[in-house]
């Protein structure tokens, strides 16, 4: 399935801010043989001082901008076309749960993406011991680490209620859990901190979801949002393995692949640092459109 994906993040400032600088993580990756990404662009409103893109510890595609002007405004607008070609995991070839601990000690890789990097807390993503128990329970009996990934996936979606309002970008996964209500972020964070708990390394992952609207409703423009999902590691033989407990599966065409890291701060699609007072109001708009 091929994609024309635009991304707008806007902010507007109370009082004008005097210089900044940014990190952006809005351009989906190139990932050979599973997404294409044929044309990538970023454009940046007002225009910086200075501008680089790098590759990150993880292998995101990062664009550092450096502004030194005063501006009250600043818009990114990302626009890329993907072909977003997965073939899918195919059968369960994953590790035994009881396994994976052996499996682990023989990795010996400590590149970016080597399970070994998702394993311990991160600075967002701590031990809690009542996820940890949950996900005990929803995992009891799963005979692989994949078949465990999805039933805590299951049970996170069954157990967990989808709401806008409940959490902001900083509410730690411990306290979503606790209300049983949040976002995607949430969704992820909590899922992780579960099978981490467990012994399984698991990333965060960025995206991009296209949606569907009801029959006969027309597509509103940046009707679309960034998303976030799961990636578990599952054994040498099975790899990596991508599950949306928001949505209750196994990521496929419809997912497109932005940034991987160890939780929510690895991939913010805007970081950095301000030089001003006052408060802020930031605008998202996502549009990904199949493309004929």
């Amino acid at each position: 399935m091929q994609y024309h994906i635009r991304l707008a993040v806007t902010y507007h400032y109370a009082r004008p801010a005097t210089g900044g600088r940014h990190l952006l993580r809005l351009l989906p990756l190139h990932l050979p043989g599973v997404q294409e990404v044929s044309q990538a662009a970023v454009a940046i409103s007002p225009r910086p001082a200075d501008r680089g893109e790098f590759a990150d510890f993880f292998g995101n595609r990062t664009v550092e901008v450096a502004l030194t002007s005063d501006h009250s405004d600043i818009a990114f607008t990302a626009t890329a076309r993907v072909d977003r070609c997965f073939p899918g995991y195919g059968e369960d070839s994953s590790t035994p749960l009881g396994e994976l601990e052996a499996a682990l000690t023989a990795c010996r890789s400590l590149r970016g993406d080597a399970p070994h990097h998702f394993l311990a807390a991160s600075p967002r993503i701590h031990p809690v011991g009542e996820i940890t128990a949950y996900a005990r329970e929803a995992t009891e009996g799963a005979p692989t680490t994949r078949a465990a990934v999805e039933a805590l996936g299951r049970a996170l979606h069954r157990d967990m209620t989808f709401d806008g309002s409940a959490t902001t970008v900083d509410t730690p996964p411990a306290e979503a859990f606790a209300h049983r209500h949040g976002v995607c972020q949430d969704f992820a964070q909590i899922m992780i901190a579960g099978l981490r708990g467990l012994g399984i390394p698991a990333a965060y992952v960025s995206g991009f979801l296209r949606t569907t609207p009801p029959p006969g409703r027309p597509r509103l423009e940046g009707a679309d949002a960034m998303h976030a999902w799961v990636r578990a590691w599952c054994g040498e033989a099975q790899g990596w393995v991508e599950f949306d407990p928001t949505n209750d599966c196994l990521i496929g065409a419809d997912h497109v692949v932005v940034a991987h890291g160890r939780d929510y701060g690895d991939v913010a699609p805007v970081s950095g640092i301000l030089r001003g007072p006052g408060k802020q109001k930031t605008r998202h708009a996502v549009d990904v459109i199949p493309v004929q």
